[in-house]
Parts: structure tokens; C-alpha cells; sequence
């Protein structure tokens, strides 16, 4: 039995196994969660909503599942794929959930119990967060690091550590719970996520794609999951998921945070159905503009059938 995942010349097996820190500390978390929800709701400091407990919830299940065996087994020391299919529900599933999950004072609570207010507020600038988060996502998959930390539990839990430390960086100034560590503006969020996501991640996928001999000796010299996928293969197929993995999240959260901004800026109103120059609103209401036309004609109007080809005929023709 062990407390954390870590590299292991055994050969692979489907048995299950117990990773008592694993365990240990995804329980303290929910109890403290939940303890913490309950003790606020009795004093009357503030209310955790059932959304909130739903979404934390989840958040701990995904980083539990990525950290615990099978997954988190596979990728401490067999597989290079497994390995990055940890860090991309790390960094996208996992710590957003947990953040959109917590209250506001329950989080400034817990970074002044913890002396980490300065700390969180500073990483929380767009700069450094995109800095930090990059930094993190650079080394932790550098084949130097990588090999060094898988080779031992305690290394393998700072690896897992830093990737948390990473996602809460690059989350903070998008969801935090306390407003004045997020940036103001949609189009600001919206260029910071592409930009920390989407540029600097290309460089190591792409050399885990190109390259023609394994890169990392840990999983080279793993005991082969599938006999036949190769080493090479598993990093090759681990690149596409570092590269990928995150589209549908990043580009989704941005096409949201687009909608809202149109939505919230009335930039919307641009392509909604006009009357002679005048905006109807879909609860009937007109926009005023230089068109004289009452609302009580415009509403006639609307009631009228739409026959543009006969637009040229005279009432009584119509009969």
C-alpha cells in the first residue's frame, strides 16, 4: 500500500490500488468544504448555494479520478498519454470547477487562515498568472523534471501540487471567487485565455509529436501497457492531447464570455429585427430614431402578413 502514485518497474495490472494520501486528502477537503459551508450557514456569515456544493463536489470527484488509480497509476510511470490526460484534467476540469464552487468569503476566509491573501492577489494579475501557469506547464513536462519527479512519491505529489498551483494561476483572473482578482472587461478575458493557453503550449506538443525516439526514460522503459504501442507511439498520442485537450474548453469558455458580452454591451442589438430603421425588441418595444412611425403602426404592421411580391398591389386587389 502507498500514500501517492509514483513510477514502478511492476508489470502493469488492472488489480485496483489503495493510495492512502490520495484518499486522505480528497476526504479532508470535502469534510472541510462542507464543515466549513455548514458552520458559516449556522453563524450567519454566508450561504454556500446547492450549485456551489454541486459544482466543488465534482471538481474534488475529477481531481480524485485523475489522481488515483487507474489514471493517476498510468500516468506516474507508464504511460506519457495517461501522464497528460492527468494534467489537462487538472488544469481544465478540475481546479474551475473547485473555484466556481467556493464562496467568496468562505475563499477569503481560507487565504487569511492560510496567509496566502498577498499571495493569491499578486498571482491573480493577467501577467503573472499567464507567466506562472506557462512556467508550470513548460517544466513539469520537460523530460528532466518529468523523469526526476515520477521516480518517487513525494515527487510525483509535488508534480501534482505544481499543476494545481498552475490552474488556480491561470483561472483566477477569469472565475475567482472575489471580483477584484478578475479582469473587468469580456474582450480582456477573452484574449488572455487564448493567449495563455493557445501560444506557448504549441512549442512542447509539437516536440512530442515530431520527434523520432522517446523522450522520456520513465515511460521508455515502463513495462509496456499494450504490447503493441510502442513508447514513441503513447508520446506521440500524449502531444495531441496537450495540444487538443484543452480546445473544447478554451474556445467554449470564450464563445460564452463572447455571448455575454454582446448580450451585456447591446452590441447585440445589431442584428435584431428592424422596421424602417427603427429596432423592435423581441417584447415589442421600438428604439426611437429619426422614422416618425408610431409604435401602434409599427405594430399593425407586424401583425400584417409578410407578401413582398405583392407589395405593389392596391388593398382591393388583394380580395
Amino acid at each position: 500500500m502507498s500514500w501517492w502514485c509514483a513510477a514502478s518497474t511492476k508489470p502493469w495490472t488492472w488489480s485496483p490500488q489503495i493510495y492512502v494520501g490520495i484518499w486522505l486528502l480528497m476526504g479532508a477537503t470535502l469534510l472541510a468544504y462542507f464543515g466549513g459551508a455548514s458552520k458559516a450557514r449556522s453563524a450567519g456569515w454566508f450561504t454556500t448555494s446547492r450549485k456551489q456544493k454541486t459544482l466543488f463536489t465534482v471538481g474534488i470527484l475529477v481531481l480524485w479520478g485523475a489522481s488515483d488509480w487507474p489514471l493517476g497509476t498510468l500516468g506516474a510511470g507508464y504511460l506519457a498519454s495517461a501522464h497528460m490526460a492527468q494534467f489537462i484534467l487538472y488544469t481544465m476540469a478540475a481546479i474551475p470547477l473547485i473555484l466556481l464552487g467556493v464562496p467568496a468569503e468562505m475563499f477569503r476566509r481560507t487565504l487569511a487562515g492560510l496567509r496566502l491573501t498577498s499571495a493569491t492577489r499578486f498571482l491573480s494579475k493577467p501577467l503573472v498568472a499567464a507567466a506562472t501557469f506557462n512556467i508550470i506547464m513548460v517544466t513539469t513536462h520537460s523530460p528532466p523534471v518529468t523523469d526526476f519527479l515520477r521516480g518517487s512519491q513525494t515527487g510525483s505529489f509535488a508534480m501534482d501540487l505544481l499543476w494545481i498551483v498552475g490552474a488556480v494561476a491561470l483561472w483566477l483572473p477569469l472565475i475567482s471567487p472575489i471580483e477584484s482578482h478578475r479582469l473587468s472587461s469580456y474582450p480582456g478575458k477573452m484574449v488572455y485565455l487564448f493567449v495563455t493557453v493557445g501560444i506557448v503550449v504549441i512549442v512542447p506538443s509539437a516536440a512530442l509529436i515530431i520527434t523520432e525516439e522517446p523522450m522520456y526514460l520513465t515511460y521508455e522503459l515502463a513495462p509496456r501497457v499494450l504490447s503493441s504501442w510502442s513508447a514513441l507511439e503513447d508520446q506521440q498520442f500524449a502531444g495531441v492531447i496537450m495540444k487538443l485537450g484543452a480546445t473544447p474548453i478554451v474556445w467554449g469558455a470564450i464563445l460564452a464570455m463572447f455571448i455575454r458580452w454582446t448580450n451585456e454591451s447591446g452590441l447585440s442589438n445589431k442584428f435584431g429585427p428592424k422596421y424602417h430603421g427603427r429596432l423592435v425588441h423581441a417584447d415589442g418595444t421600438v428604439d426611437a430614431e429619426s422614422d416618425q412611425r408610431t409604435a401602434q403602426d409599427i405594430a399593425s404592421a407586424r401583425r400584417e402578413p409578410d407578401v413582398p411580391a405583392m407589395a405593389g398591389l392596391q388593398p382591393e386587389q388583394l380580395n
